[in-house]
């Protein structure tokens, strides 16, 4: 066990406290903040009234101390319990750190895009984004495919960086049509598929679960063959079963991830009441849908903890 003092957690605390007091004295000084005022006290594009204060949207921002709180509550558990030789998710690991420094993330990343409403902190948001969603699918196809940690970790940051600096110079689809988040989920559902029911031919049909996850948010099968030139990506609906091309070695509780999805779901349609020309919206509310939608994920990003925390070996 680490020294308490230089435990993960105890210095994921120091900086999500230093992070917030400098966060919130650029913003109280203006120096961080769009340089565009003529919205203030406009509604913004997520609802709430844009205020010259510290914080351009001052719940949106603050909701997303949500994630930073689950991200530390990870770090305290893995920092407080011994590895598992069965589960890289249980004690202090590569990957459960590596986790709970995505889920943290989420939290100031969003924060840099509500509190400045700046173009850089919309792409910190997005990148948060990105970093978290690519993880959860790339690790069920690392344990199929049998890579390394170390494997999985290059792989990881290869692709954050390579979007990362495509995404500062593009926009959210990297000029190509392409939303890596959106793909990412469905590509974690099919790597779980996967995970549960591996088999040589499922290997195959697990590509078609792409299309019902985009069924679940709204895109038919017909919206897809009307506009072939926007689903050019689906084709990547087949690379974890390409990618997994072995057994898993173990076994998942799988009401977390239900739970998980369940809590995603649920805050994704509250995202979708979150905007200016929705009849619900209340710019000078406290309870804003798109601060619900932060605080709803952050929980699912907890119950997704757990859902992996459950493998177990059965070898």
């Amino acid at each position: 066990m680490l020294n308490a003092k230089y435990s993960p957690f105890n210095i994921a605390l120091a900086i999500s406290i230093i992070f917030l007091i400098i966060f919130y004295v650029l913003g109280l000084s203006g120096l961080i903040n769009s340089s565009d005022t003529s919205l203030i006290g406009e509604a913004s594009r997520w609802c709430e009234r844009v205020s010259a204060g510290a914080f351009r949207e001052p719940v949106n921002t603050l909701s997303n101390l949500g994630f930073m709180v689950v991200g530390l509550y990870i770090f305290w558990v893995i920092s407080h319990e011994e590895t598992s030789p069965d589960n890289k998710f249980i004690g202090l690991t590569s990957i459960s750190i590596l986790y709970a420094s995505a889920a943290w993330w989420l939290g100031p990343g969003s924060m840099l895009m509500h509190g400045t409403n700046t173009e850089w902190g919309g792409w910190a948001d997005n990148l948060s984004m990105i970093m978290y969603i690519i993880f959860p699918w790339l690790y069920n196809v690392s344990l199929m495919g049998r890579w390394s940690s170390a494997k999985l970790i290059k792989t990881y940051f290869s692709i954050v960086i390579i979007y990362s600096v495509a995404r500062w110079f593009t926009s959210w689809d990297l000029g190509i049509g392409f939303n890596l988040f959106g793909t990412s989920i469905g590509l974690w559902v099919i790597s779980e598929f996967l995970y549960k029911f591996w088999s040589p031919i499922n290997r195959f049909l697990s590509g078609f679960v792409g299309f019902l996850v985009l069924f679940l948010f709204g895109t038919t099968i017909g919206d897809i063959l009307a506009n072939p030139e926007s689903f050019w990506w689906v084709f990547l609906f087949w690379l974890p079963g390409l990618l997994a091309d072995k057994k898993p070695t173990g076994i998942r509780t799988y009401k977390w991830y239900f739970l998980g999805m369940l809590a995603y779901m649920s805050a994704f349609a509250i995202w979708l009441t979150g905007t200016p020309d929705n009849a619900n919206c209340n710019p000078d509310s406290i309870l804003q849908a798109h601060g619900i939608w932060h605080l709803l994920s952050a929980v699912a990003t907890y119950f997704f903890f757990i859902h992996l925390r459950s493998e177990k070996s059965i070898n």
